[in-house]
């Protein structure tokens, strides 16, 4: 079950893990499957006791007397490392830095565009590098960038704090801007400018109309449903005989209407 790794490939890291054949120790502390303890076991012992499971023989503790050794997938067990360094970079905090570049001639909307991107940058837990940069003749007046540094970090002043006071290097106003705690910093802009979420509608839905008796609606009107009965020599509104007939139990084309029966 050894799996060889060129150690030339591995040497330089500091996280290198002996596996299988790979472990110097003559005994080890072997850990099982299931996470107990089995005991410490000499090395060709622990090494066949991993071929039976057909699993590898993985040293996690070589720092350990004797060193201890795990009964585990290697693959699953990169795995399982590459998983708990993931968790552990994702709860450090400012492990970013992003630059924001300023200049002393800068337009006020676009020093609150420039100031807005910091905003973001610290919302999301990255310090920010402010560098504003004099060009030609622009270094006889440092104090206007330093105005501008100055007006930049108070727009910035509620998520994030500067490291140290804004100072000259050569041609570059520098200062590092760190975000504040969660518990005081404010709230993200966008976040506080969204508008609330519409609430639900208390007005009761409008009840149906009541069905019109016009021609439109399919309903047929109420004089026709409540023409008078038995009443000889009327006629209904297609024309038919109503003699000793019920209109409304009719039908509506009766082809012997014209049916002369005087002559029977």
């Amino acid at each position: 079950m050894s799996r060889p790794f060129s150690s030339s490939s591995n040497s330089g890291h500091g996280n290198f893990v002996r596996v299988n054949g790979k472990i110097r120790a003559r005994e080890v502390r072997v850990i099982g499957m299931d996470g107990k303890q089995i005991g410490i076991l000499p090395l060709g012992e622990a090494l066949t006791l991993a071929r039976q499971h057909g699993v590898d023989l993985v040293e996690v503790a070589p720092n350990a007397n004797p060193p201890v050794c795990r009964l585990i997938d290697y693959g699953k067990f990169r795995y399982e490392q590459a998983k708990k360094e993931k968790e552990a970079r994702k709860h450090q905090h400012a492990n970013k830095v992003k630059e924001v570049q300023l200049s002393p001639k800068i337009d006020p909307h676009d020093l609150g565009v420039k100031a807005q991107h910091a905003i973001d940058f610290l919302c999301d837990e990255m310090k920010v590098k402010v560098a504003l940069r004099f060009r030609g003749r622009e270094m006889a007046h440092t104090e206007l960038g330093f105005q501008v540094v100055q007006k930049f970090l108070e727009k910035i002043a509620p998520w994030g704090h500067p490291d140290f006071e804004p100072k000259l290097n050569g041609r570059n106003i520098v200062v590092m801007v760190s975000p504040l705690p969660r518990h005081k910093r404010a709230k993200h802009p966008r976040e506080a400018q969204a508008p609330p979420p519409p609430p639900a509608s208390a007005k009761p839905s409008p009840a149906p109309a009541a069905a019109s008796a016009g021609p439109g609606n399919g309903s047929k009107p109420e004089a026709a449903s409540s023409s008078p009965q038995g009443s000889s020599g009327t006629t209904t509104s297609t024309g038919a005989s109503a003699e000793g007939t019920n209109p409304a139990g009719g039908f509506a084309n009766n082809p012997f209407s014209d049916l002369d029966l005087s002559r029977a």
